[in-house]
């Protein structure tokens, strides 16, 4: 992955980093307190060896000294030394066990020994010290002597251990340091694991990987669109609507070559916003001075009569089964130039009805009769009612909903739809972020009066519109 695409998951998943944090600085905090608090207090043992007064026999006798420092260091944690420690103090331990609360070392280039013991016991720790340096300083004298010559090596302490006025551990601003240094790689590994195992569709990038055609338009998220589905009518200064009438503008330069034009409107599963998309695409185009039908071709859960606030008794399923003509199941919708046909009755059959050679008359019909024909569809994915229907119109406009819809399911959507023969006009992205690296642009701009050419009426008057059956279409 490229750089800005760390950067961009990084900025998705900074709540889980920073809660990450969080937990790590509390983790260390809390295990700072429930630690037992440790102290260490450290002797001081000078080796030296007896030497002639030349300088050669001193330069030997200070090689020698430091090859023993090193062999004297090793003794201090052994049982030799350990064991009259611990009888003289009266510790109930073994020598194994105080063995691990030493430690000796020699510093380079010196004939010097450290000797530190560590203990929960301040007075503890520095008697401990003190102990195994005198301990070590009688085995080395033992050790080093034969027979009745003295030791040419000497040891000597040359500082005692004080009692240690603060611990050694816990160090609390390390650990908190320590636990926000993991808590912030935690989160960061989770963050980029998460986005790696996420496979939903959210940003036009997801899309373009699964299909080259293009995006028509993107629409926001809209916490109160259940409450005005129709929202080009309802507020037509907003940023959704100026998205729809986007979505309008880039839907006239699709097959600019064509002529009428005929638009399923779909998606891969339900609750993508296809009808909302459908609905308020049709009166965007209307108020552009088009002449548009939407027709509700969801004959499984019909929702257009619904947001139009239309009659939908009779409808589509009337029309393809010879049951009512088209006068009486088209109707107009605001200036008369938008028109609506809804589903009608719910048939047992909606497949059969959408493939059928009725079905195919008709949209041929209204491609005759209308700049721009528009079916609400059911997904594709659940049933076959849509790839049907797409293959006899002129294709199909997929509506995505970001951070919902799967990049296998959109993938497959694309598929069945070329099984078929459908073309693909292209996505629309709905419930796109209005925050965050994934938002979508419109919200940033502010808006003055609508286009001149969107003749929109709206508040008390947007609901007294008279709709009214269609007399007259070309039989």
């Amino acid at each position: 992955m490229e750089l800005r695409e760390y950067i961009r998951i990084l900025r998705t998943g900074w709540v889980l980093i920073v809660v990450m944090a969080l937990l790590g600085v509390a983790s260390a905090a809390v295990f700072s307190i429930l630690s037992k608090p440790q102290f260490k207090a450290s002797a001081q043992v000078f080796v030296s060896t007896q030497s002639g007064g030349t300088v050669q026999d001193l330069v030997q006798g200070n090689t020698f000294t430091q090859q023993r420092v090193k062999t004297y260091a090793g003794l201090v944690t052994t049982p030799i030394v350990l064991l009259p420690v611990i009888s003289n103090l009266h510790l109930s331990v073994t020598a194994d066990e105080l063995a691990k609360t030493v430690t000796a070392s020699a510093p380079l280039d010196t004939t010097l020994i450290e000797i530190s013991a560590t203990s929960p016991d301040p007075v503890k720790a520095a008697d401990t010290a003190n102990g195994i340096s005198e301990s070590l300083t009688n085995v080395v004298q033992n050790i080093e002597s034969t027979g009745s010559q003295t030791a040419q090596v000497k040891l000597t302490r040359v500082k005692e251990a004080d009692v240690p006025a603060t611990p050694v551990t816990p160090n609390v601003p390390i650990n908190v340091a320590l636990g926000l240094f993991v808590g912030l790689a935690l989160g960061v590994g989770a963050a980029v694991l998460r986005h790696t195992l996420d496979n939903r569709v959210r940003s036009e990038r997801d899309v373009a990987a699964i299909s080259p055609a293009p995006i028509l338009g993107g629409i926001t998220y809209d916490p109160k669109a259940p409450k005005r589905p129709l929202i080009v009518q309802d507020d037509p200064r907003s940023a959704r609507a100026e998205a729809f009438r986007t979505l309008r503008t880039n839907l006239q330069f699709v097959d600019a070559a064509g002529g009428a034009r005929s638009f399923v409107i779909t998606s891969s599963i339900e609750s993508e916003g296809k009808s909302s998309t459908a609905s308020n695409l049709a009166i965007a185009l209307d108020n552009a001075g088009h002449k548009v039908i939407v027709v509700d071709a969801d004959l499984r859960r019909p929702k257009l009569a619904q947001y139009m606030g239309l009659e939908g008794a009779v409808g589509l399923t009337d029309l393809l089964i010879g049951r009512a003509d088209m006068e009486d199941a088209v109707q107009e919708w605001g200036r008369g130039r938008l028109h609506v046909l809804p589903a009608g009755s719910v048939p047992p059959n909606p497949s059969e009805l959408l493939g059928s050679a009725a079905m195919h008359s008709l949209v041929r019909r209204l491609e005759n009769e209308f700049d721009y024909v528009l079916f609400d569809a059911p997904p594709v994915l659940p049933v076959t009612d849509a790839a049907v229907l797409s293959k006899t119109a002129g294709g199909a406009i997929l509506v995505v909903a970001a951070g919902k819809t799967h990049r296998s399911q959109l993938g497959a959507t694309v598929t069945a739809l070329e099984n078929v023969g459908a073309r693909l006009y292209g996505f629309v992205l709905s419930m796109l972020p209005v925050q965050g690296p994934h938002a979508y642009g419109y919200q940033s701009y502010g808006y003055g009066p609508v286009y001149a050419q969107d003749e929109i009426t709206t508040g008390k008057d947007s609901r007294q519109m008279n709709h009214r059956r269609v007399r007259g279409l070309a039989g």
